[in-house]
C-alpha cells in the first residue's frame, strides 16, 4: 500500500510553517481539557465533591502543556539521543531531530500535577485520575501525526495493509503509528470511559490512573513487536527487546500497584 504523501506542513503564515505535529499537540490538549471539564462537572462520578474547580482545571492547562513539552523533549534526549546531544548540545533545541518521548512527557506531567495539586490543595491521586482519563485523546492525535510525518514506522511486513514509507526504504512496513493510535488512543479511551461511567472508577482515587498506566504499558509493549526500533539504539537484547518495552515494564508494575492500592483503600473504607 503506498504512503498517502501528506505534507507534514499544514499551512504557512509568511516564513512560519505550521506542522500537523504541532496542531496534533494543541488539539489533543484542548480536547483533553474539554473532557476533563465534563468529568469534574458530573457530580455522580465522584464519591463526594469534585476534587478541582473549573478555574483550577483551567489554570492547570498551562502546567500540563509545559510538563508535556519539557518532559517529552528531555526524556527523548536522555532515553534515545544522549550521545548525539552530548556531541552537539544545540541539537537539544532541534525538536525536529527525534522529537518527543511519551515516557518523558509522562514524567514531566506527573511532576507538574504533584506541584500543582500541593499548591492548590487538590488530592493528588484524584488529579492523576482526571489527567489519566483524558491522555488517550492526545496519544491518538500524536500517533496520527507520526503517521502523517512518515516517522516511527514499523518493521518489514507483507500484510495487505503494509505501507511503503518515504524514509523507510523501498520495502512495505507495518503502519505501527496507526496500531498505536488505535490501542493507546481509541481502545484505551473507551476502556477508561467504561470504567468511569459504568463502574464508578473515579470514586476510588488512583484506580483510573492505574488502569491507564498499565493499559498504556501493555499497548506499547504489544506494538513494539511491530515497530522498528530507533536506529541509534536498535535492539537492546536478543533481537527483540526495545527501549520502548524496557521503559514500559516499570509502568506496568506501577499501574498494577496503583490498581491494587485503590481497591484496597476502597475495601478498608467499606
Amino acid at each position: 500500500m503506498p504512503y498517502p504523501q501528506i505534507d507534514p506542513i499544514a499551512f504557512s503564515i509568511g516564513p512560519v510553517a505550521v506542522h500537523w505535529y504541532g496542531i496534533a499537540y494543541v488539539v489533543g490538549i484542548m480536547l483533553g481539557w474539554f473532557y476533563a471539564r465534563k468529568l469534574i462537572e458530573t457530580p455522580h462520578l465522584w464519591a463526594g465533591d469534585a476534587p478541582a474547580t473549573r478555574t483550577q482545571l483551567d489554570d492547570f492547562l498551562v502546567w500540563a502543556a509545559v510538563g508535556i513539552i519539557l518532559g517529552g523533549r528531555i526524556g527523548y534526549i536522555l532515553f534515545y539521543d544522549f550521545a548525539n546531544v552530548a556531541a552537539d548540545p544545540l541539537r537539544a533545541l532541534q525538536i525536529w531531530n527525534g522529537g518527543m518521548s511519551f515516557h518523558g512527557g509522562l514524567a514531566g506531567t506527573t511532576l507538574a500535577m504533584i506541584l500543582f495539586a500541593r499548591r492548590n490543595g487538590i488530592a493528588v491521586w484524584s488529579l492523576f485520575d482526571i489527567v489519566a482519563a483524558v491522555v488517550p485523546i492526545g496519544l491518538f492525535f500524536g500517533r496520527i501525526a507520526n503517521f502523517v510525518n512518515g516517522e516511527l514506522w514499523g518493521r518489514l511486513s507483507d500484510a495487505p495493509w503494509a505501507v511503503v514509507f518515504p524514509n523507510g526504504g523501498p520495502f512495505a512496513r507495518h503502519p505501527s503509528q496507526l496500531y498505536e493510535a488505535g490501542l493507546e488512543g481509541i481502545v484505551l479511551l473507551a476502556l477508561l470511559a467504561i470504567a468511569i461511567y459504568g463502574l464508578g472508577a473515579l470514586k476510588r482515587p488512583g484506580l483510573v490512573t492505574g488502569l491507564f498506566v498499565s493499559g498504556y504499558a501493555l499497548s506499547r509493549i504489544t506494538v513494539e513487536f511491530f515497530r522498528e526500533p530507533d536506529p541509534q539504539l536498535g535492539y537492546l537484547f536478543g533481537g527483540w527487546l526495545t527501549m520502548g518495552m524496557l521503559l514500559s515494564l516499570p509502568m506496568l508494575a506501577l499501574g498494577l500497584w496503583a490498581i491494587v492500592r485503590a481497591r484496597t483503600a476502597d475495601a478498608v473504607k467499606a
